[in-house]
């Protein structure tokens, strides 16, 4: 079995970054997708997609994209339920992101354009010589 989702659209708000009670990052924002035709009237229909992102992706997304940027999102369809405060059963189908990624858009502000260092992270380790292939 195989869930797999790829969407570019815009943010509809500014992702805020949370902590679960076991310290990872969490983020959780929905982007607009705009559809790929007009309607007869001459207007473009828009969804709104759910999206997740944990840990260096959540982090990613909280420091460079903010209401209104393009952004791609690569991820699987995850379905969940819960009983909301009025007591009522919920289903929610959300993307959880596993690649989060700029699209190239010219408008993206300069201040928040990425440096080679703003990508280290501690989830690398360091390989020797006998750990390659070749």
């Amino acid at each position: 079995m195989y869930s797999k989702v790829i969407v570019m659209g815009r943010l509809t708000a500014d992702p805020e970054l949370r902590q679960t009670p076991s310290g990872a990052s969490v983020t959780s924002f929905r982007v607009a997708v705009s559809r790929p035709f007009v309607s007869k009237n001459g207007e473009r229909s828009t969804d709104f997609f759910g999206v997740t992102a944990w840990r260096s992706q959540a982090e990613f997304v909280v420091k460079f994209f903010k209401k209104g940027n393009m952004i791609l999102v690569d991820g699987r369809l995850e379905s969940r339920e819960y009983v909301d405060k009025n007591g009522a059963n919920q289903r929610v189908v959300e993307i959880v992101a596993e690649n989060i990624s700029f699209t190239g858009e010219s408008k993206q502000d300069s201040s928040q354009t990425p440096k080679s260092e703003d990508f280290v992270t501690s989830d690398f380790k360091e390989l020797d010589d006998e750990d390659l292939p070749f």
